[in-house]
């Protein structure tokens, strides 16, 4: 019986719809629950925190530099709004804010106060987000907890749901203009940090982490190449996360382990790594090849839909054809929603469900 079940999963047309199967053949709970979670194709968003720069503050940035304003130029709803729309990817940038209060005053505001946006969450101690410090600030959820505690209280509003893969950009360095602020860089404590805050919120029983995944295999590496990603049937309402960060940060977060024992987060890193389980891989026309290796070699990929307006200003949408034909499990997009100001331009998944089979993974 079991090996029928996958059999089944393994002729899966990729119309079918992972999150509410329709029962017609092919397409049920227990032929979908048999995928791992490597298995399946889903549309993300990028910077899913993020407000909108307010006008005047806007006009200011463009008659600074009208290439950065144009590339700023979007924003999200609220991250509820995002995964009731059928994202299941998120991402998060992360500030470092030990003392707290370190992004409290922007620049912009100061120099055009034209819009209210509450800085009161900015004030207190703990990781803070937001897309950069100083100009483009305004975030739906301020705090990381904060952020947190809404993606916890929809995942246990909708138990069934397939697990979201929330990534994180720890985010350093700062604008070089006059009274602008430096970001607290993420030392060894502060990525300690970022695991206590998310084990704050979400419990173990809510999380895919490394060791899960790992198990009795020597590395995560070799874990995911023996196909011991879980199920669809035990990952349902579960939530993952990967640091999606530089190479210094990624060795900085692993320390001396042999792949990521003991931490919440995957990481993003080159696909031999003895840590490889996750990669970011965002241009998906040139790294379709890559993409698709890595892809059947076990790892969960992440590539991008579009990037800084530019697909949604001329409507061109070969960037996402690509993405979805990589076999990228999460295909992310600034665009889930359509901008008015741009056109028609919008990411879904093909077939418009809220997950397909994967078309490249095994």
């Amino acid at each position: 019986m079991i090996s029928i079940i996958f059999a089944a999963a393994a002729a899966l047309a990729t119309q079918c719809d992972l999150e509410a199967p329709s029962g017609q053949p092919g397409c049920t709970r227990a032929v979908v629950d048999a995928l791992k979670i490597n298995q399946i194709q889903a549309v993300g968003t990028h910077n899913s925190y993020k407000q909108a720069i307010s006008p005047a503050q806007m006009v200011l940035l463009r008659s600074a530099d009208p290439r950065q304003a144009d590339g700023l130029d979007y924003a999200h709803p609220p991250l509820t709004a995002q995964l009731e729309a059928g994202a299941r990817q998120l991402e998060i940038d992360v500030l470092n804010d030990p003392e707290g209060g370190r992004y409290a005053a922007p620049l912009a505001m100061k120099m055009a106060n034209d819009l209210p946006y509450d800085l009161a969450p900015l004030k207190g101690p703990g990781l803070k987000v937001m897309h950069v410090q100083d100009i483009d600030y305004r975030s739906s959820c301020p705090t990381f907890t904060g952020c947190l505690a809404e993606i916890r209280a929809w995942s246990k509003a909708h138990a069934g749901h397939l697990p979201l893969l929330i990534l994180l950009n720890l985010k350093e360095g700062g604008l070089n203009v006059p009274g602008a602020v430096v970001a607290a860089p993420f030392d060894a404590k502060a990525m300690d940090a970022v695991d206590a805050e998310i084990l704050a919120v979400f419990s173990a029983s809510d999380l895919i982490t490394p060791d899960d995944v790992q198990g009795r295999h020597a590395t995560l590496r070799q874990a995911v190449a023996a196909g011991a990603w879980p199920s669809l049937k035990s990952a349902r309402g579960k939530v993952m996360f990967a640091l999606d960060a530089p190479e210094a940060q990624v060795a900085l977060y692993r320390g001396r382990r042999a792949s990521l024992e003991g931490r919440a987060m995957f990481v993003n890193t080159d696909e031999t790594s003895p840590a490889a389980g996750y990669i970011t891989l965002n241009e998906p026309k040139e790294d379709g090849g890559r993409i698709r290796a890595a892809v059947r070699a076990g790892l969960i990929v992440r590539t991008r839909a579009d990037a800084d307006t530019l697909e949604a200003r001329s409507d061109d949408r070969t960037r996402q054809a690509a993405g979805f034909a990589s076999g990228a499990q999460f295909v992310s997009t600034d665009y889930m929603f359509a901008d008015p100001r741009r056109g028609p331009y919008q990411v879904r998944l093909p077939g418009d469900g809220v997950a397909r089979r994967n078309p490249v993974a095994p």
